[in-house]
C-alpha cells in the first residue's frame, strides 16, 4: 500500500507539545521556495530532494500559500460531497503533487527541530536527502528531529500531494486547496530548556483567589512578577487575590517559565470552567454565547491568513458584540487563539475532522467506526489538545464535525478528558449523548429549541444556527430570546464569519467573487460557499449589523436599560441621548447611571424634554468610556429609542379637477405605479419558496385594464393583475386624485383564488436615472426586512441610489428600507417626494435583471431609477441551511390598500 493510503498519521513526527516561543533562536523558513506542480504522483520527478537535482528552471511559490491561488491547478468547492470516489482509504492516481524546495542555514549547532504549522493534505519532507517522515492531518502542527541532519548548507524538500487517505477526513465545507499554507520554522531546542508544559490556571469565584499548576519535565521555576510569584513548578502555587479572565474582562497576567537554559514567556489567564446544574459556568457563573462560526479565508490567498487579517477578524467581532467563536471545523493558526487570550473570546476549538460525504453513501465504511482509523482519530485530537492546551480563552474541545458517530470518537472523548479534565468536551453529532459533556444540535427551529429549553439534561449549545448565506439571517431575535428565557440554552454560534467567494475579474475587467463552479469543477456546489456575516472582503453585511443588534450586552427598552453583560458592570459606558423631530434634532444631552451590575435594570435618568408637534423619537446610545484595545472611545455598544410624539394624523385637503399627462406625474416622466409580487429570490427563498413563487407565475404577472376613467376630481383605473396559465388574480384599483399641487393616489387589492406565500405585496414604478439622490424618514439607515430589523432605528437618512444597495455575491432582493414616512429622489434638488406608510427599494436595474444574474457584475445599471413602494414583504428565515420564515413574518395575500402622496421637490432657495 502506498503512503497515501496508508490510514496512519504518518511517521518520524515527534510528540505534539505546546505551541510557544522562547529566548531560543529560531529561523523562519516563509518567503519564496522553488516549486514544482505535476498532475499526479507518477509524474513527479524523481529525487528532487537530492541536492544535485537541477531545479533552475523551477519557478517560485510563497510559503504559506494554497498552489490554486497561484495560478497552479483550480479552486474546487463542496459542501459534503468528495470529489473523488468514496473508496476509503483510496485516493485517486490523478493526484496533484507539488514539489516545494528551498536553502537555509542556521547559526547554531545543537538539539533542532523543524516545524511545519500546516500542509494540505499529506507532506513527505526531506533535509539534505534524509527522509525525517511523512504527516497527515492538514491543519495540524508537526514538528521533526533534525538535530543529526543539519549542515552548514541545508535543502529543505517537501513533496505535497493534494489527496490521501486524510483527505477523507478533512470534508469540511470549503474550497479544496493544497499546499504548505502555514509557517514553516527550525527552532533551536536547547539541552536542558523546556520541552513542553501545561499551565493550568484556575480561578476561586468565592474566595477570588488564583492557582498555577505546571506540569513539565523541565527542572523549571514560574515567576509572575505582578503578582509576587517566583517559585519552581511541580506543586500547585496559591497565588492570592487575582482579576479572572474571561472574554469581557480578558485579564493576563505576563510571566515567565524558566530553566538555566531557556526562558519561555507566558501569558497567564485565570479562570475556571465548570458544569454545574446542568448549566455551562465559567468563574461559577453561567455564560450564554454569542458566536459565530470561523472558517479561516481571504478572497485572494485562500486558507493562508495573513496575521494582521486575523487580528482584524476578531476586532471586527468584539465590535458587533460577539463573544464567542467556533474554530470550524478545525484548529485555526495558533496565532488567532492568542488574539482570542489577548482580547476576549471564548473558544471552540475543534478537531481536524469531518467525514461527511459518507452520508451519499448511508455512512457506509465511514471512518468514524472503524478501528483501522483509531490511530489517525487519536493523533488529529492529541495534536490539537497539546497545541492549545495552554490558551484560557479554549473553554470547551471539540471532536470534529459532521462525521456521524462511533468508537473512534468515543476514544476521543475519553483521551481528552484524561490529557485535560479542566475544560468539557462537545461534539454534535453524539445525539445520545453517550461521550460528551454538553448537548449540541445544529439548525434546530425555535419550537425545537424551546421543547429543549423546557426540559432538563446537560447544558445545550447550538453549534450552528441562523444560516447566514445571502440576505438574512431572519428571526435571530426569536432564538436569543429563548436563550434568555431558558437557562439551559447557552446560545450557539450562526454560521459562518465569512463568505469564501474568491477575488476574480472577467474579460472587461471587472471585478467580481467566485463560488462553486466558476472554475470548471464537475462536482460542486455552488453559492453554499457564499454564506457568511461578513463579505470576502470583510466588509460587513446587513446580517451582522442585525446580529451586533439582537445581542447587545446592554438592552435599552423604553426608559429602562438592563446590562446583559455575564461578568461586568456598566461602568466603562457612557450614556447620551438624542431627541429628534421628524427626523431633526431638538435636545441632546448625557444620562450618569448607578451601579448596575450583570442582570440587574435600572431607570434612565432623563431631564424634562422639550415639547414637539411632529413625530418624535428619543435615541439613547451606550458607548465606551475609554479607549479599548478592540475600539476607540465613543464605540456604540448599544442604542434604543423612545417614540416621544406619535405620527400626526394625515389632514384631508380640498381636492381639484384631476388633470393627468400619459407618462408623467407632477413633470417628471415616469413609468405609473402598478401592482408588483415579485422580488428576485434571496437564498434563503430558494429552498423552500422559489418553485411555489414560479410555478404561481408570480414573476411573470399580466396587467389588464378592465376600466380607465377621469370624472373630475379623480381617475380610477381598475385592473385584474394574473399570471399566465393561472386561474387566480389581484383585482386592483387605482384612484387619482389631486390637491395643493400634490397628487394622491390610493390603491386597494383584492385577492382571487388561491395564492402561496407571497415574495412582496406592493407597486412598482420608475423614474428617470438621475433622480439617484434619496431622502427618507423612517426605519435605517441599513435595509431592513420583517424578520431582521431590530438593527433598523428612526430617523432622517440620506443616500444615493447606489449606496442603497447591498452587494451580496450571489444578486438577490436587498436593501429594503422599511416603515418610510416620506422619501425624495432628487436630481440637483429637483425631484419627486412620496408620503405615506410603505417600504422601499430604489435601483438602476429591475428586479429580473437582479433576478437573472449569478454574479453581482453581471449587473448592469440602466437608464431608469426602478422603485417599489411595498406594503410589505415576506421575513428571510434562514432555508438555506436550517428553519424557513416564522409564521408571524410570512406575507399572506389579503384585501389590503396603501394611500400614496406625490410632491414636487423644489431646490431651497439661497440664504
Amino acid at each position: 500500500m502506498s503512503y497515501l493510503d496508508d490510514v496512519s498519521p504518518g511517521h518520524g513526527a515527534l510528540p505534539p507539545r505546546a505551541a510557544f516561543t522562547s529566548d531560543a533562536r529560531s529561523l523562519c523558513l516563509d518567503g519564496d521556495w522553488q516549486f514544482h506542480l505535476s498532475p499526479s504522483p507518477a509524474d513527479a520527478p524523481a529525487g528532487f530532494e537530492l541536492d544535485s537535482f537541477d531545479a533552475t528552471d523551477w519557478p517560485t511559490l510563497p510559503v504559506p500559500s494554497n498552489w490554486q491561488m497561484h495560478g497552479h491547478g483550480q479552486p474546487a468547492y463542496t459542501n459534503h460531497l468528495y470529489p473523488f470516489p468514496v473508496d476509503p482509504p483510496y485516493v485517486p492516481s490523478d493526484n496533484p503533487t507539488g514539489d516545494y524546495r528551498v536553502e537555509f542555514s542556521v547559526p547554531w549547532d545543537g538539539p533542532t527541530v523543524l516545524r511545519f504549522e500546516g500542509i494540505d493534505s499529506c507532506g513527505r519532507v526531506w533535509l539534505n536527502g534524509v527522509e525525517l517522515g511523512v504527516t497527515r492531518g492538514s491543519r495540524l502542527p508537526v514538528e521533526f528531529d533534525v538535530t543529526g541532519v543539519l549542515k552548514a548548507r541545508n535543502l529543505l524538500a517537501v513533496r505535497v500531494h493534494q489527496w490521501s487517505s486524510g483527505s477523507y477526513l478533512e470534508d469540511q465545507d470549503m474550497w479544496w486547496l493544497s499546499g504548505i499554507f502555514r509557517s514553516v520554522t527550525v527552532l533551536e531546542r536547547p539541552v536542558g530548556g523546556v520541552p513542553d508544559f501545561f499551565l493550568r490556571a484556575s480561578y476561586d469565584h468565592v474566595a477570588g483567589t488564583g492557582r498555577v499548576e505546571v506540569e513539565t519535565d523541565a527542572n523549571a521555576v514560574l515567576s509572575i512578577p505582578e503578582l509576587g510569584i517566583d517559585a519552581p513548578v511541580g506543586q500547585p502555587i496559591d497565588v492570592g487575590l487575582v482579576e479572572p479572565w474571561t472574554a469581557e474582562t480578558p485579564r493576563l497576567y505576563d510571566g515567565v517559565l524558566a530553566t538555566d537554559t531557556e526562558r519561555v514567556p507566558v501569558r497567564i489567564g485565570f479562570r475556571t470552567v465548570s458544569i454545574e446544574d446542568g448549566l455551562l459556568k465559567v468563574n461559577g457563573r453561567r455564560i450564554l454565547l454569542k458566536g459565530v462560526n470561523r472558517h479561516e479565508h481571504h478572497p485572494d490567498l485562500g486558507r493562508a491568513v495573513p496575521y494582521v487579517l486575523a487580528r482584524e477578524d476578531v476586532l471586527l467581532m468584539k465590535r458587533h458584540n460577539i463573544n464567542a467563536v467556533r474554530t470550524s471545523h478545525y484548529p485555526p493558526d495558533p496565532r488567532f487563539l492568542d488574539l482570542c487570550d489577548e482580547l476576549g473570546l471564548w473558544v471552540v476549538d475543534e478537531c481536524d475532522l469531518e467525514t461527511h460525504g459518507f452520508t451519499e453513501v448511508g455512512w457506509e465504511r465511514n471512518p468514524s467506526d472503524d478501528p483501522q482509523w483509531t490511530s489517525a482519530y487519536l493523533d488529529r485530537m492529541s495534536r490539537m489538545v497539546e497545541r492549545d492546551k495552554n490558551h484560557p480563552s479554549v473553554i470547551l474541545w471539540s471532536l470534529g464535525n459532521e462525521s456521524h458517530t462511533g468508537r473512534n470518537l468515543a476514544e476521543m472523548a475519553s483521551w481528552t478528558r484524561q490529557r485535560d479534565d479542566t475544560r468539557p468536551v462537545h461534539y454534535e453529532g453524539d445525539y445520545d449523548c453517550a461521550y460528551v459533556d454538553v448537548y449540541s444540535r445544529m439548525y434546530m427551529t425555535h419550537a425545537e429549541v424551546e421543547e429543549i429549553g423546557q426540559a432538563q439534561g446537560m447544558p445545550f449549545i447550538l453549534c450552528e444556527y441562523a444560516h447566514a448565506m445571502g440576505n438574512g439571517p431572519g428571526g435571530l431575535l426569536e432564538y436569543r430570546d429563548l436563550f434568555e428565557k431558558y437557562p439551559r440554552c447557552q446560545g450557539g454560534f450562526v454560521w459562518e464569519w465569512i463568505d469564501h467567494g474568491i477575488r476574480q475579474q472577467d474579460a472587461n475587467g471587472r471585478e467580481f467573487f467566485a463560488y462553486g463552479g466558476d472554475f470548471g469543477e464537475l462536482i460542486h456546489d455552488g453559492s453554499f460557499v457564499i454564506d457568511g456575516l461578513v463579505f470576502p472582503d470583510r466588509t460587513p453585511s446587513p446580517g451582522l449589523v442585525e446580529y451586533a443588534k439582537v445581542i447587545e450586552p446592554v438592552r435599552i427598552d423604553g426608559r429602562r436599560v438592563t446590562n446583559h453583560y455575564d461578568f461586568r458592570t456598566l461602568a466603562h459606558l457612557d450614556f447620551d441621548w438624542i431627541l429628534e423631530e421628524d427626523g431633526q434634532e431638538r435636545a441632546a444631552g448625557t444620562l450618569d447611571l448607578p451601579t448596575v451590575h450583570p442582570g440587574q435594570s435600572t431607570d434612565l435618568p432623563f431631564p424634562e424634554l422639550p415639547a414637539t408637534a411632529k413625530e418624535s423619537w428619543l435615541t439613547i446610545r451606550a458607548h465606551t468610556r475609554e479607549d479599548t484595545p478592540w475600539a476607540a472611545k465613543g464605540h456604540v455598544v448599544a442604542w434604543g429609542q423612545v417614540n416621544v410624539t406619535p405620527r400626526p394624523a394625515t389632514t384631508t385637503r380640498p381636492a381639484r379637477p384631476f388633470d393627468h399627462t400619459p407618462g408623467t406625474l407632477l413633470g417628471i416622466p415616469v413609468e405609473e405605479p402598478r401592482l408588483d409580487l415579485w422580488r428576485a429570490p434571496t437564498e434563503n427563498d430558494r429552498p423552500e419558496n422559489e418553485r411555489a413563487w414560479r410555478d404561481a407565475g408570480l414573476h411573470r404577472l399580466q396587467h389588464r385594464v378592465v376600466s380607465d376613467e377621469t370624472t373630475g376630481m379623480s381617475r380610477v383605473v381598475r385592473t385584474r393583475v394574473a399570471p399566465p396559465a393561472r386561474a387566480q388574480g389581484m383585482a386592483v384599483t387605482y384612484t387619482w386624485t389631486a390637491s395643493d399641487a400634490a397628487v394622491h393616489l390610493n390603491v386597494t387589492i383584492e385577492p382571487e383564488g388561491e395564492w402561496p406565500v407571497l415574495p412582496r405585496l406592493g407597486l412598482r414604478m420608475a423614474l428617470p436615472g438621475g433622480y439617484d439622490q434619496v431622502e427618507w424618514f423612517g426605519l435605517g439607515p441599513n435595509e431592513a426586512y420583517a424578520d431582521s430589523r431590530t438593527s433598523a432605528r428612526v430617523g432622517r437618512f440620506r443616500k444615493s441610489v447606489d449606496d442603497l444597495q447591498t452587494p451580496y455575491v450571489f444578486p438577490q432582493e436587498n436593501g429594503n428600507r422599511a416603515d418610510t414616512r416620506w422619501l425624495e429622489l432628487t436630481d440637483n434638488g429637483t425631484g419627486l417626494r412620496i408620503e405615506g406608510a410603505f417600504d422601499f427599494t430604489a435601483r438602476r436595474w429591475t428586479t429580473e435583471d437582479l433576478d437573472k444574474a449569478a454574479h453581482t457584475h453581471e449587473l448592469e445599471p440602466g437608464h431608469w431609477i426602478h422603485l417599489n413602494l411595498d406594503i410589505a414583504q415576506n421575513g428571510l428565515g434562514s432555508a438555506s441551511c436550517g428553519p424557513g420564515v416564522l409564521p408571524k413574518y410570512q406575507l399572506h395575500a389579503r384585501k389590503t390598500a396603501i394611500e400614496l402622496t406625490f410632491r414636487q421637490v423644489t431646490p431651497a432657495l439661497p440664504g
